[in-house]
């Protein structure tokens, strides 16, 4: 059975001889059923305070449901983002690693193309060289050959002028004179 301060405050109790003063036995009901009715008032209130402290418990309780699963969101989209990033910077190497071999063939191909041009030049300086050697030697060859045939004209000049003592004067025949060029007469 539960007692409230209603009832406490209407208990009647017999009298009986000898018993306890009425009056201080109301008059500590009457207290006691203040006392019960403050306990209980302040019973109910702070089963409200729990109520709305469990209440907000509860909510923070789902922030931090919210916040972990935000957070745990975060590192793995952290982690993707990161394993992403790492796999596009080795593609990216790899990449450029391939054209830097294509380049480093190209240019070890364009080289070897300039050396073999060099090589062809230096051929057909050589060529050249001695072709103007050969001239040069043609060259020569032809003004000695002029220079003696200036000298045996001027030979032939002088001894054509001079008169032969020996031999007869005689008129030349048609079968001996042979026409001078003009680098004999020159």
């Amino acid at each position: 059975m539960k007692v409230t301060p209603l009832d406490l405050r209407q208990q009647q109790f017999k009298t009986v001889m000898r018993g306890y003063d009425r009056g201080e036995v109301q008059a500590f009901l009457l207290e006691v059923a203040d006392d019960y009715e403050n306990a209980l008032r302040d019973n109910d209130k702070l089963r409200q305070d729990v109520a709305k402290l469990d209440a907000v418990l509860g909510e923070h309780r789902g922030q931090e449901r919210n916040l972990r699963n935000t957070l745990l969101t975060a590192q793995k989209l952290g982690d993707e983002m990161r394993e992403h990033a790492q796999a596009e910077a080795a593609l990216i190497l790899r990449e450029a690693e391939g054209r830097t071999d294509l380049l480093l063939q190209k240019g070890q191909s364009r080289l070897e193309d300039v050396q073999r041009e060099i090589d062809g030049l230096r051929m057909k300086r050589r060529e050249v060289e001695n072709d103007i050697e050969a001239l040069i030697r043609t060259l020569g060859s032809t003004l000695e050959f002029i220079r003696d045939q200036d000298v045996r004209a001027r030979e032939d000049r002088i001894l054509l002028h001079r008169p032969r003592a020996a031999e007869p004067a005689q008129s030349p025949r048609p079968a001996d004179v042979t026409p001078k060029t003009d680098s004999q007469l020159g």
